[in-house]
């Protein structure tokens, strides 16, 4: 089977070439993103293999159909960026990583928090700087908070958890609670308003729709308590960031960790430190002393990176065997 890997680092080579069953795919690795103008990369191959900033819209699929491919395998389990209807319109099998550590996300989440509120990351340049002074450092304790979790799925429970063992109380909004985990440990849902109005700490966890799409925006920061911390690394179109922008401004976000930024395409994953940032809203997200970001690194764990190997690879043989998917993985 000959597959067409895009957006590809050093470390996704590495752990796919290393699977067990890799050594059975032709693998064409390319560094560039899959879209409508580079889909003619793909032609003689029967599969692609695509990340989160690939863009694989009704145009691109067609393209995918016309060289001959069969199957889309996003090494990720977000699926915004793809349009699913036409991929079955197209007869183009689509599949995904829905759950690959879920631990790695709500633990970066968490690092976040920490490293935001403790200024770990100013005293780190501090120091070597060799200035020991404490001037500007202080924090709160997280213990004896409320911290409220939008998007109680895999990550989300795992990070609602963490935050429980701070002793924090932990509200938590979702579509589909799950009354019997609530219980089980400790979490009590909430309405999104009531989380708004009282948490402390808001981190989302919630995927990408067209009904969560700018959640956070004017209004819901203005419901929020003053000096709440915002923490971000779920899909980056949660956060209108202009919203955000003028919420720092005002005062009334005291802190924002961000691993997602909803223009993140040709940045996050890219090296541009001898370059001109052209965005001019994360350029300005980037001079607030209370504002921690990270390029999309939640997921990079080796553990992550073994696992979203393990099924790609896995599915990719299925497809070449005539075999079934892994449960749970298929979307078109």
């Amino acid at each position: 089977m000959i597959v067409a890997f895009y957006d590809t680092r050093q470390y996704d080579r590495v752990h796919f070439e290393a699977t067990p069953g890799g050594d059975r795919i032709d693998w064409r690795f390319y560094e560039m993103r899959l879209g409508p103008q580079s889909v003619r990369s793909a032609d003689g191959c029967e599969a692609v293999c695509v990340f989160v900033n690939d863009n694989l819209d009704a145009d691109c699929l067609a393209g995918l159909k016309s060289a001959g491919v069969g199957l889309v395998a996003l090494r990720c389990a977000g699926f915004n960026n793809v349009d699913l209807e036409a991929a079955r319109r197209h007869e183009v099998r689509v599949v995904r990583v829905p759950a690959y550590s879920p631990n790695a996300v709500a633990e970066h989440t968490v690092g976040l928090l920490l490293t935001l509120n403790r200024k770990i990351h100013r005293a780190f340049n501090r120091v070597r700087e060799l200035n020991f002074s404490l001037n500007g450092l202080v924090g709160f304790d997280i213990a004896g908070k409320t911290v409220g979790i939008i998007g109680a799925g895999k990550i989300g429970r795992i990070a609602a958890r963490i935050f429980r063992g701070f002793d924090t109380e932990v509200l938590a909004w979702d579509r589909y609670p799950d009354q019997e985990w609530a219980a089980e440990t400790g979490i009590h849902y909430a309405e999104l308003d009531e989380i708004l109005a009282r948490a402390d700490i808001i981190s989302l966890h919630t995927p990408l729709t067209h009904e969560t799409y700018h959640l956070i925006n004017a209004d819901t920061i203005a419901r929020m308590k003053k000096g709440v911390y915002l923490v971000n690394t779920s899909r980056g179109k949660l956060i209108d960031t202009r919203a955000l922008i003028r919420g720092l401004k005002s005062g009334k976000l005291g802190g924002v960790a961000l691993d997602v930024y909803e223009e993140e395409e040709g940045v996050f994953f890219e090296d541009l430190s001898t370059e001109v940032l052209a965005d001019d809203d994360l350029a300005r997200l980037l001079t607030f002393p209370n504002v921690i970001i990270t390029s999309h690194q939640g997921f990079l764990t080796r553990e992550a990176l073994q696992e979203i190997a393990r099924v790609t690879v896995a599915n990719l043989l299925a497809a070449l065997e005539g075999r079934v998917f892994l449960e749970g993985t298929r979307l078109a």
